[in-house]
């Protein structure tokens, strides 16, 4: 299975991105992970990223790209993936169908998950990550005793520039704006399947779930 999670920040992609993975034995990729470890890690590839998404945009379509390829090729994607975060814009979907051709396989489905904006803001503005590992906590899902230290590595806990509210408002802005176009494209293809992501964790699991096993 080769799926796209779709859905802008805060939606919880990531959280339905791990669970599909385990119940469908198939890798996450996630291209938020992957910059943010490069971010920690400090590399020139992190150090361009981070200046980018600190001010609110998208990380262009070369440096995705490259990542993505590396990833596709690798062995742990030959039994199926789920791609989060990627494509965004419409020269990224079409360099995803010439990558895919290459490799001799097709997407599966596309699933778009739709929520409010002002969830949105509320959902980030509650969020904290670790200055040290990168582990993300949500103040409304993660009773944390002390909201300053990591439990997973005793790091400190921030805000990042990207989920203060001003900043979401504006993620969401060219989010809207970059992807609508992408989401017409898989819809001319029929591969779009939208789902409603404003319920819980595990009714919107199983909404995702039902698409797959009736699409």
């Amino acid at each position: 299975m080769r799926l796209i999670l779709f859905g802008p920040p805060g939606v919880g992609k990531g959280t339905q991105a791990k669970l599909l993975s385990t119940k469908l034995s198939i890798p996450h990729i996630s291209t938020g992970d992957m910059l943010r470890e490069a971010v920690v890690a400090g590399t020139e590839l992190g150090k361009k990223a981070k200046a980018i998404m600190d001010a609110g945009q998208l990380v262009s379509d070369d440096i995705m790209i490259g990542i993505i390829r590396d990833v596709l090729r690798s062995p742990r994607c030959a039994k199926g993936f789920i791609l989060d975060g990627f494509p965004r814009t419409v020269p990224q979907a079409k360099v995803l169908i010439s990558l895919l051709a290459e490799l001799n396989i097709a997407l599966t489905c596309v699933i778009n998950m739709e929520i409010d904006e002002a969830e949105v803001v509320q959902r980030l503005s509650r969020r904290l990550t670790c200055k040290k590992c990168g582990k993300i906590y949500n103040l409304g899902i993660d009773k944390l005793a002390d909201q300053k230290k990591c439990t997973n590595c005793g790091g400190e806990l921030y805000q990042r520039d990207d989920d203060k509210p001003e900043t979401v408002r504006k993620r969401l802005r060219v989010y809207s704006e970059s992807t609508a176009p992408v989401k017409e494209f898989y819809k001319h293809s029929g591969l779009l399947n939208n789902v409603n992501g404003m319920g819980s964790i595990e009714d919107v699991n199983k909404a995702i779930l039902a698409v797959l096993h009736h699409g």
